[in-house]
């Protein structure tokens, strides 16, 4: 036997699915993008214009320079490269 959902509970459970239906999670390297403005103060577009000027570089070279020249954390500065990295490949 199926257990016992009232129509409010039912309600509430359509509300919910389609709030979360709506908000799609962004993944992949973009999901650091809001704590990187957050943490570094600066607009992600300033991190992505940067390092879409180097071309000289290898993946990890860029991340050393974004970690030794403007202190980001291995992390962020990896994601930022990635997600450069990726745009360029399109």
């Amino acid at each position: 036997m199926a257990p016992y959902i009232s129509l409010s509970d039912k309600y509430h459970l359509n509300i919910l699915d389609s709030k979360m239906a709506a908000v799609e999670r962004v993944k992949g390297p973009a999901s650091y993008f809001p704590s990187i403005e957050k943490k570094y103060g600066k607009p992600i577009d300033y991190w992505l214009n940067l390092v879409g000027e180097v071309t000289d570089k290898k993946h990890m070279e860029i991340v050393a320079w974004l970690k030794a020249e403007h202190g980001l954390g291995h992390g962020h500065a990896n994601a930022i490269v990635a997600h450069v990295m990726v745009s360029r490949a399109k």
